[in-house]
């Protein structure tokens, strides 16, 4: 019995300090986001003081630049255009993404995988490599500075990651089932729509939420194919870096409020992001 106790000890101490290692670079830059910018620069760090909202309200409520034209703050005009821009993504890969997927893991076609393998190529490829050219070709045919452009830039992040997810799910469902579908009358379209797609929608939510994610986070799309109508939050926050100086509180304060959204998204679809972690597990 004592052995045991000892044994349900140690195991919880040793999720306690997994969870805090996970947690404190979170905590860490909450507690600097409600601190003053002397005790945030302060050595010896200080872990006592009085907090303030002074950098979310300058973050949140304050004015100038391209605020000035939409009658909100900088921070939460690109926090707008983060939003359009991952959510337009994230919906485009959808309509594309499930039928490429379910397409690649039916059909018979010669060279299926290495149509897939070419489509998870794009993620491979740096950004760097491709963000010159895309820049060219969008300055050329008018994408640049544009939600268009950058949503169909994203796609060369969120179409691959979608569709070799939703492979993995669409191959988990019984091909029999699918048999019986076509015996009664069904199309190929209704097949897919009717009855494959109502099986994999946990996992089409955690493709989504991987997506969005991934989406959400991309910097150089934003930084060099966006201009001062449609850069993302994640250029956005660098400017809190000033030449003489970092606001160090303003840029907590913008981090934590930027991962409002994925937490919010992730929380909304968890029942259906377990299930999809979790599908093909068990027989």
């Amino acid at each position: 019995m004592a052995h045991r106790i000892s044994r349900i000890i140690v195991i919880s101490l040793g999720y306690v300090a997994f969870t805090a290692f996970i947690l404190f670079p979170l905590i860490w830059i909450f507690l600097m986001s409600i601190k003053n910018f002397r005790d945030i620069i302060a050595y010896p760090p200080v872990f006592l003081f009085t907090p303030t909202l002074d950098n979310y309200k300058a973050i949140i409520f304050g004015t100038g630049g391209t605020g000035l034209t939409t009658g909100i703050s900088d921070y939460m005009f690109f926090l707008r255009n983060s939003i359009i821009i991952s959510l337009g993504s994230v919906t485009l890969s959808a309509l594309i993404g499930t039928p490429a997927a379910y397409a690649l893991s039916r059909s018979n076609i010669k060279g299926r995988d290495t149509i897939a393998f070419t489509f998870l190529s794009f993620r491979f490829a740096p950004e760097l490599a491709v963000i010159l050219p895309l820049y060219a070709i969008f300055k050329k045919i008018g994408l640049y500075d544009t939600y268009h452009g950058l949503i169909l830039a994203n796609q060369l992040i969120t179409l691959p990651l979608t569709i070799w997810i939703l492979m993995s799910f669409f191959k988990e469902v019984p091909i029999e089932i699918e048999e019986a579908a076509r015996v009664d009358g069904a199309s190929v379209w209704q097949t897919f729509y009717q009855v494959s797609l109502p099986i994999i929608r946990p996992g089409i939510a955690s493709a989504l939420i991987i997506a969005f994610i991934y989406s959400w986070n991309n910097l150089i799309f934003g930084m060099v194919l966006g201009g001062s109508q449609t850069q993302p939050v994640t250029v956005g926050i660098l400017q809190t870096m000033n030449f003489d100086q970092i606001k160090w509180g303003w840029m907590a304060a913008a981090a934590m409020i930027s991962a409002v959204p994925g937490m919010i998204i992730a929380l909304y679809f968890q029942r259906h992001l377990v299930r999809g972690l979790t599908l093909g597990a068990l027989k």
